[in-house]
């Protein structure tokens, strides 16, 4: 038989991925006012086609880097080459806004939804090019915050800038070989250089190994490096901006240098499970020139708006991964037939209740994070309370976290909902699992992420203004239809009763990575060292139900069509998406006094205890 004879599948067609989208618009219309929301929509709507046709005939195009050192005369050129599909990429996302939009502020607080909707829409189609877009997001930031009036000029308006012809894009140089995400033990050595000068703030020479440096092509790069002595731990570091070519200004039809007229050296690639197409290397610094942001050994404290930023970056990222395949798997399920061709995949009830599962994971996270997003956009236009600033300080690691926690299961759900299609590399499900994998590594793991969440709770007002807020969510519910939700607020009651056990008092905190990054003292143990990863899914698995609780409660009120669903998502997220889990995980921790599980946990592990010596005869 020849392959064009007898049955022929059915191609799945994606729509258009705002306007198809099961949350987004339902969303931006209770979060944005009407005036600016209408041209939000349009602005969506147009890119979704963009996302569909542009960039992935670009994502196809891009390839992996590569990294070549010497020239046929031997000579070090450290010549690092990007594919045309990577470039373009990044040009077509810098004129669509990101980062612009977000510093342009045209519709204010709001900007930031818009700006983040365009990300999420675009993730899984653009070969993680918000990695190092992400980064310079980072950086504008820090530079409008703190930076030289020269800075500005130069710097912060190529970092925004549509225009890709002169826009910048930054990295971001903490990791060492040392210490990982403890920068306490870094290497990397700044001198001032008081011959020196410059418009862009005190000149300083750095020496040191960068052993994780994301988007290795930028333009800058923000780097940890250490002015006080090395007993100091963090609080003897700071943050400087570092060229990466030199000049750094050129005009758009000069060659790119070499990163060694900085003296830096690119010492390899990093070979990743994913995010292949990204360039990752290790890079020395050798006497690189650099500038000083803000004040000195002052430099984990002034990095730390970058790191709240690419945080809500990867939250994003992970929900964009999860978008795309959701679509790809409800669109087969339409087009494909099962039992003898006589009903669709979609009419199917027990594969749609597979279906509807990763829909309401989908949901949950997304009102989360957008829940956060909006409180960013507010902090940065000075129009946030102080309860709402409280607010995202919690918000920012529990969305990051919690994201990368369900991504990858519910991308493999998808996959599986596909057949044997859904392993095929066409469908760019293989791509968007590995690159979402690492949303659980990088900015924070989720165990590093519950350690923030504990260190933030160190200020006594901020725990109750969460739960302020949520209470407040919880008593507005219509009398109409408490009724029916009587079992789900029960257990919301019982999982903010239980997060104040955790949180209020709080623990006292673990001397850990995170608390060095972020240069919190140090410490004993706290009584429940197991404690803070369950707390931390109870934290999220509660806020992400107060938010679509207070969506439903919106839906009702403006008479919405999608009224009746969003209650019912509302209901199952709180009874079967994870809440009573963690109820009953921090509940036993909180009761067990730990010893002897942890104990066990190392023998398990490592195999240690009285009889690991008999096992091994």
């Amino acid at each position: 038989m020849r392959v064009e004879e007898g049955f022929q599948p059915t191609p799945y067609v994606e729509g258009n991925p705002y306007v198809t989208d099961t949350v987004l618009p339902s969303l931006l219309a209770r979060l944005v006012p009407l005036q600016a929301r209408s041209e939000i929509e349009s602005d969506l709507g147009r890119f979704g086609d963009v996302v569909l046709t542009t960039l992935r005939s670009l994502s196809a195009k891009a390839t992996e880097p590569k990294l070549v050192q010497y020239d046929q005369w031997g000579k070090r050129i450290d010549d690092l080459q990007t594919s045309e599909g990577w470039r373009g990429l990044k040009a077509v996302i810098q004129q669509e806004g990101v980062p612009g939009i977000f510093y342009e502020r045209k519709h204010g607080e709001f900007s930031r939804v818009h700006g983040f909707m365009k990300v999420l829409l675009a993730t899984a189609d653009s070969q993680v090019i918000f990695c190092p877009l992400s980064m310079t997001d980072g950086a504008a930031r820090v530079i409008e915050l703190i930076g030289s009036e020269y800075l500005k000029r130069d710097v912060y308006s190529r970092l925004t800038s549509r225009d890709f012809s002169i826009a910048f894009t930054a990295g971001q140089w903490m990791t060492e070989r040392s210490g990982g995400s403890d920068v306490s033990q870094t290497e990397t050595v700044a001198t001032p250089q008081p011959n020196l000068t410059s418009p862009y703030g005190p000149v300083y020479s750095l020496n040191g190994f960068k052993w994780f440096s994301s988007a290795t092509d930028s333009d800058i790069s923000v780097a940890l490096a250490r002015t006080g002595s090395i007993s100091a731990g963090s609080r003897g570091l700071s943050l400087f901006l570092i060229p990466l070519r030199k000049p750094l200004l050129r005009s758009p039809t000069e060659p790119l240098p070499s990163s060694l007229t900085n003296g830096i050296r690119i010492h390899r690639l990093k070979n990743k499970i994913g995010t292949k197409v990204l360039p990752t290397a290790e890079l020395s610094l050798d006497d690189t020139e650099a500038y000083l942001l803000g004040p000195l050994n002052q430099g984990v404290k002034m990095i730390t708006p970058i790191l709240n930023i690419t945080r809500m970056h990867s939250a994003i990222s992970s929900i964009g991964y999860i978008r795309k395949c959701l679509s790809i798997a409800t669109a087969y399920a339409r087009v494909r037939t099962i039992s003898g061709g006589k009903e669709l995949l979609s009419s199917n009830s027990l594969h749609t209740s597979v279906l509807a599962k990763a829909g309401l994971t989908y949901r949950a996270l997304t009102h989360m994070t957008f829940g956060a997003v909006l409180l960013l956009g507010k902090v940065e236009c000075g129009v946030a309370s102080e309860e709402e600033e409280l607010r995202l300080r919690l918000l920012t690691s529990a969305a990051k976290a919690f994201a990368a926690h369900h991504g990858s299961a519910v991308i493999e759900e998808c996959m599986a909902a596909m057949g044997g299609q859904g392993y095929m590399e066409e469908n760019g499900f293989g791509t968007a699992l590995k690159d979402a994998i690492v949303e659980k590594i990088w900015e924070g793991t989720i165990t590093v992420l519950s350690l923030d969440l504990v260190r933030a709770t160190s200020k006594p007002e901020v725990m109750p203004a969460f739960l302020k807020w949520a209470n407040n969510i919880l008593s507005s519910i219509p009398s109409s239809f408490s009724g029916t939700l009587a079992t789900a607020i029960d257990t919301l009651h019982t999982g903010l009763t239980l997060l104040t056990n955790a949180y209020i008092p709080r623990i006292p905190p673990i001397r850990t990575s995170l608390s060095l990054l972020t240069g919190a003292p140090s410490s004993s143990p706290t009584e429940n060292p197991l404690l803070p990863r369950p707390a931390l899914f109870l934290f999220s698995n509660i806020a992400s139900s107060i938010y679509l609780l207070e969506h439903a409660i919106w839906a009702m009120a403006t008479k919405q069509p999608s009224a009746e669903t969003d209650i019912e998502v509302f209901r199952r997220w709180v009874e079967e998406g994870g809440l009573k889990e963690s109820v009953e995980d921090v509940r036993r921790v909180l009761e067990d006094s730990n010893r002897n599980r942890t104990e066990m946990d190392r023998q398990i592990v490592y195999g240690e205890g009285r009889n690991s010596a008999s096992a091994r005869l």
